[in-house]
């Protein structure tokens, strides 16, 4: 029933939020928080690794992960702008946010927060001669990012995605609001880019990166496609780096990931150290990293339980298996972040001038 769906929505959210005390009567929201938490003790898993894990996740080939994620974000997309909007990425709220304030937020206000933060931690200038002038969106969804950094700096915007319905649905936004002589999109495989070397000021990838099978080959093509002396931000999700002594993530978080990259079609995980290995083994200059991950507690609750209203159920109908799947998948996000597994990762560097 909607009431059960809605009680399990709410006891996702309190699980980011392990301090909050649901009220009595929420029976069902209980036990469903406990489910979201590891039963069993977390053990070692018996196989070595460095960075990008191996898993048990389903064998998929780099031919059918793009178009499992096509088609994924063909079937979503439309649900999701209709509950969200155009921006299809985390948003970004203050560290320690309680939770019912948390279910107060403005989360599409939030997602574009999550942009003009990114920009002012990247230091990415608002005037003058440093202001990029040709930007490329790897992974552009419907062209949010594109459209607000077209705006923000009177920019040349090109976006990329997998999905031909996003291109289509980006580009037919972007008329409408009248940019569409500065901003235009394309299906295209970020590992291979249509464009010519040295192209673009800013490089910005706002949470695609999970979605390349082969980290090393896009950070080759960002840097490729960048300008000399051109800024590169790459937003993502992330494993946790190992410990001291360890050589694998253990079990249980493992067997979380792979839940997660049978629902999404991601690739094997990577960490943060991996990234920061990448940018430094490519010569970039002015490497910086951080983690926001108690920045973005709030998001994947709100989108399980927006899951949950009559707008995203009857989106939900319409969009087909996938999306439903993707959609149930956001318990295990909740989880992954709630344990520490996840980190929510931020890295950026310029091209050597």
């Amino acid at each position: 029933s909607l009431p059960a769906a809605a009680a399990v929505a709410v006891a996702a959210a309190a699980a980011a939020f392990p301090s909050i005390h649901l009220p009595a009567p929420v029976v069902v929201g209980r036990r469903f928080t406990t489910a979201l938490r590891p039963s069993l003790p977390l053990t070692k898993a018996t196989h070595s690794h460095s960075h990008s894990l191996g898993s048990n996740a389903i064998k998929r080939t780099v031919e059918e992960l793009n178009q499992g994620i096509a088609d994924l974000y063909d079937s979503s997309s439309p649900t999701w702008e209709n509950v969200w909007g155009d921006h299809m990425h985390h948003g970004y709220y203050d560290s320690g946010l309680s939770f019912w304030n948390a279910l107060q937020t403005d989360h599409i206000a939030a997602q574009v927060r999550m942009i003009e933060q990114t920009l002012a931690w990247a230091e990415v200038p608002e005037e003058g001669s440093g202001k990029p002038r040709c930007v490329l969106d790897v992974g552009c969804g419907i062209g949010g990012s594109s459209r607000h950094l077209a705006n923000k700096y009177g920019s040349e915007v090109k976006g990329i995605t997998l999905s031909q319905w996003q291109s289509q649905r980006a580009t037919a936004l972007t008329a409408s609001a009248g940019l569409s002589k500065k901003v235009s999109f394309q299906v295209a495989d970020a590992l291979n880019q249509p464009f010519p070397d040295n192209q673009f000021d800013l490089v910005w990838s706002m949470e695609s990166a999970e979605h390349m099978p082969d980290k090393q080959k896009f950070l080759q093509e960002l840097t490729r496609v960048a300008a000399p002396g051109g800024r590169i931000i790459i937003v993502t999700w992330c494993h946790r780096d190992l410990l001291p002594g360890e050589t694998s993530l253990k079990v249980a978080e493992q067997r979380l990931l792979d839940k997660i990259c049978d629902a999404y079609y991601l690739p094997a995980w990577y960490s943060p150290s991996g990234y920061v290995n990448l940018a430094q083994s490519m010569n970039l200059q002015d490497i910086k990293s951080t983690d926001w991950s108690d920045h973005i507690t709030p998001f994947w609750p709100a989108v399980l339980a927006s899951v949950f209203t009559w707008k995203g159920l009857f989106g939900l109908l319409k969009s087909g298996r996938k999306t439903l799947q993707g959609a149930l998948a956001t318990v295990y996000m909740v989880q992954g972040y709630n344990i520490g597994l996840i980190k929510f990762f931020l890295i950026t560097a310029c091209k050597v001038a």
